[in-house]
């Protein structure tokens, strides 16, 4: 099995002044780009073969863990962006999930920006669902730790590795942290919020989509 780079989902630009096109072609031109082609390598030294991107995650550890749990969240952290973001796209059923967890969709955001800011070092910001106890939980990872591993199901990630603002927002995560929220797919969490599996980022990866978005 060998993965691809996926194009971004949105056109490079589209997301000033809260991300810029340098901090794109960055991210996903490179620092992205280079964990699914060190993954690809070391895949190609492994004597097992595997059957998804999500079972590399959920079965290995060490060097190969890291750079395809890490493909996985940049591709996942991707798609929970979008050029045109709008609250009204939150679906009523997350909201009122939302609501009834946290307080409010204020108070969640609260929560989770306290929670990203306390991200010591590298890592991810994740609003998970639970189904095994159907609860909504907000938790940091460190490095390229993934929910997956644990049976959560990612609604909405953010990366608080530095290469994701510092060169917009130098060393302030409270400012990048205030421009993350103006640029959210809140579709794209409505449906993993709706779907009862672990979104399947596989097929996506292994195979070059018909259209892309403009770079």
């Amino acid at each position: 099995m060998e993965f691809i780079l996926p194009p971004l989902p949105f056109n490079k630009a589209s997301l000033k002044p809260f991300m810029s096109a340098e901090t794109l072609e960055f991210h996903h031109g490179k620092h992205h780009k280079a964990y699914v082609e060190k993954l690809n390598t070391l895949l190609s030294e492994q004597a097992v073969s595997y059957r998804s991107l999500e079972e590399i995650i959920c079965s290995t550890e060490g060097k190969l863990f890291n750079n395809a749990a890490q493909a996985w969240n940049h591709t996942f952290f991707w798609h929970c962006l979008s050029q045109s973001a709008r609250h009204d796209s939150v679906s009523e059923e997350l909201n009122s999930k939302i609501g009834s967890t946290f307080g409010s969709m204020e108070k969640m955001k609260e929560k989770f920006n306290q929670t990203a800011e306390e991200v010591f070092g590298t890592g991810w910001c994740w609003l998970v669902k639970d189904t095994q106890h159907g609860q909504l939980k907000i938790i940091g990872t460190n490095d390229a730790e993934n929910p997956i591993t644990k049976g959560l199901i990612p609604l909405l990630v953010c990366d608080m590795w530095e290469h994701s603002y510092y060169l917009d927002y130098r060393n302030s995560r409270e400012k990048y942290l205030e421009g993350f929220w103006q640029i959210i797919n809140w579709e794209f969490v409505s449906d993993r919020f709706h779907d009862t599996k672990i979104v399947n980022l596989t097929e996506e990866m292994t195979n070059k989509p018909e259209t892309t978005a403009s770079l």
